[in-house]
C-alpha cells in the first residue's frame, strides 16, 4: 500500500544516490515549480529509526529543487512500504527509462538493479526458472528490464532497445562500463559529454586499472577526453623511414648470395664490374 502526503523537506533524509543531483537541473525544475507548482510527487519510505522519519526513494532532483526554496518548504510525496533493498529497486525503476539518463548513469542503474533484485527476490538463474528465494516466486523476466528485453527479441525497435539499455548486447556493454569504471572516474566524468559517449566509456573500461586511476587528474588538467587519453597512453613514436629502409637493406644483404652481393657492389659503384671474359 502507498499513500499521498504533504511533508516538510526537513522530515526527509536523502541517502547517497546512484545518480548524483545536477544543481542546474534542480534549478530548472525549481523555476517550473515556482511558476506552475509541483506536478509529480517524490517517493519516500517510512524510516522511524532513521535519521529522519522519512527517507527519499526517488525524485532527488524534485526534492533538491524545493529544498533550494528553503527548509520550511512542503513537498508532495508518495509514501511506500519498502526496506533499503526494495527502495533501490524503486529508485531505479523510476529512473531507468528516462531519456535524460546518460550512458554511465544507465550502466550503473542496470547493474545495480540486477544486484538489488537478487537481494530481494533470490539469485537469478541464467538458464531461467524460479529464484532460490521460494518466499517470492517473481521472476527477473517480469521486471521492466526483462520485459523490454523480451520485446526486443520479438522485433521491438533495436534503436530504442539500445537507448534504454535493455537488449542483451546493450546490457553486456553497460555492465562492462559499470564494473570497470571505479567511483572516482564516474564522478570525474559526471556532467561531461563523456558520460553519454558509450564509445569513450568502453575505451576507458578497457584501460588497465593503474592507468585508469590517473584519468580523473588527466581529465581535470586537459579538459578533453582525447588529450587525457594521450597523456595516459601516448601513441608509439612513428618509425624513422630512413632507419626502416636501412634495416631492410641490411636484412637483404645478410640473405643475399655472393653473386647477388657482387652485382650490388658493382651497381653501387663500389667495385668495377667484371668483363665478359671473367676476372683477370
Amino acid at each position: 500500500m502507498s499513500e499521498f502526503k504533504r511533508l516538510s523537506v526537513s522530515e526527509i533524509f536523502v541517502p547517497e544516490r546512484l545518480r548524483e543531483v545536477d544543481e542546474d537541473h534542480a534549478l530548472a525544475i525549481q523555476a517550473s515549480i515556482v511558476a506552475h507548482g509541483q506536478f509529480n510527487p517524490i517517493t519516500v519510505r517510512i524510516t522511524p529509526n532513521g535519521k529522519r522519519p522519512y527517507t527519499l526513494v526517488a525524485g532527488a532532483h524534485r526534492y533538491r529543487a524545493i529544498e533550494l526554496l528553503g527548509d520550511d518548504q512542503d513537498i508532495d510525496v508518495l509514501v511506500v512500504k519498502a526496506d533499503k533493498d526494495e527502495a533501490v529497486i524503486l529508485e531505479i525503476e523510476e529512473n531507468l527509462f528516462r531519456n535524460d539518463l546518460s550512458v554511465i548513469d544507465r550502466a550503473v542503474f542496470v547493474e545495480t538493479y540486477r544486484d538489488a533484485w537478487e537481494l530481494v527476490h533470490g539469485q537469478i538463474n541464467p538458464k531461467g526458472g524460479r529464484p532460490k528465494n521460494r518466499d517470492n516466486l517473481s521472476l527477473f523476466s517480469d521486471s521492466p528490464v526483462g520485459l523490454l528485453e523480451a520485446e526486443a527479441e520479438k522485433g521491438f525497435s533495436a534503436a530504442c532497445a539500445d537507448r534504454l539499455g535493455v537488449s542483451s548486447k546493450s546490457i553486456q556493454r553497460l555492465n562492462r562500463i559499470s564494473q570497470n569504471l571505479p567511483k572516482p572516474v564516474r564522478k570525474a566524468i559526471a556532467g561531461t559529454p563523456i558520460a553519454d559517449n558509450q564509445s569513450q566509456l568502453l575505451k576507458l573500461a578497457k584501460m588497465p586499472p593503474e592507468k585508469l586511476k590517473k584519468f580523473p587528474v588527466a581529465l581535470r588538467e586537459t579538459k578533453d577526453f582525447k588529450k587525457a587519453m594521450f597523456v595516459l597512453e601516448p601513441p608509439a613514436p612513428k618509425p624513422d623511414p630512413v632507419k626502416q629502409q636501412l634495416s631492410a637493406l641490411i636484412s637483404s644483404w645478410k640473405h643475399a648470395s655472393p653473386d647477388a652481393r657482387a652485382e650490388f657492389l658493382s651497381f653501387a659503384g663500389l667495385v668495377e664490374a667484371a668483363d665478359d671474359g671473367g676476372a683477370s
